[in-house]
């Protein structure tokens, strides 16, 4: 298989996986916590199809990749109503907490699965398959991490900002949720407009690269650990 095509779809398949499991989990605790409307509408599904943005979930991402660039992407947000949860601000830090912590989750899930593999295969012939097998799960986990802590930056529509909203005193909520409204807009702006003209300006690489870094550091120890390895 070509190469270019083997290194997008080791990356688009693990993503797809990570953001659909990302979102289901929004709404699996919603609809816990108080608020149907996930359900009601067939979200809670782990069908792709329901969840794929095309944009966000494949074009995007395999462009970003391809130009070396940090690579992030969505699917089509899962709706909650947070006027149905019982304590509604306190809920909506939950339920968007709920999708970096279904990542770390994978994360962890993918470890001990590239570990098994490295068990299995040890001493064995290296071959297409089993390393096509084995970039997925590399691939697999490293985004599950990158997605959990990305999620989390306090920039309107990500997760972390609905964390924040959550803490602030409630005329300050109120003022910093009408954010959201150009959130999509700002992202796009902070993380790819301002530091393609100025390079220097990295807020991926300044806030999020060193605990991804940090995190996917022990989550490949436990790999080398189901493994039976000292070291990676």
């Amino acid at each position: 298989m070509n190469d270019t095509l083997t290194q997008i779809l080791a990356l688009v398949v693990p993503l797809i996986v990570a953001i659909v499991f990302h979102e289901v989990a929004h709404g699996w605790v919603a609809r816990a916590l108080g608020d149907p409307t996930a359900s009601q509408q067939g979200r809670l599904t782990l069908n792709p199809v329901r969840h794929v943005d095309p944009i966000g979930t494949v074009v995007l991402p395999g462009m970003l990749a391809l130009a070396k660039l940090p690579v992030f992407g969505w699917a089509k947000p899962v709706p909650v109503d947070a006027r149905l949860l019982r304590n509604p601000r306190r809920d909506m830090m939950i339920v968007a907490a709920a999708g970096p912590a279904s990542n770390l989750i994978l994360a962890a899930v993918g470890a001990v699965l590239l570990g098994i593999l490295a068990r299995v295969t040890a001493g064995s012939e290296a071959t297409w398959g089993t390393g096509f097998v084995a970039l997925n799960l590399v691939n697999f986990l490293m985004i599950n991490v990158f997605l959990a802590l990305f999620n989390l930056l306090p920039i309107p529509p990500f997760d972390g900002s609905h964390i924040v909203e959550g803490l602030l005193p409630e005329p300050l909520a109120r003022a910093y949720g009408r954010v959201r409204q150009v959130g999509f807009a700002l992202v796009l702006i902070l993380l790819i407009g301002i530091p393609a003209l100025i390079p220097s300006f990295d807020p991926v690489g300044t806030l999020v690269r060193p605990p991804v870094e940090w995190a996917t550091g022990h989550y490949f120890a436990l790999a080398d650990a189901v493994a039976g390895t000292a070291q990676r």
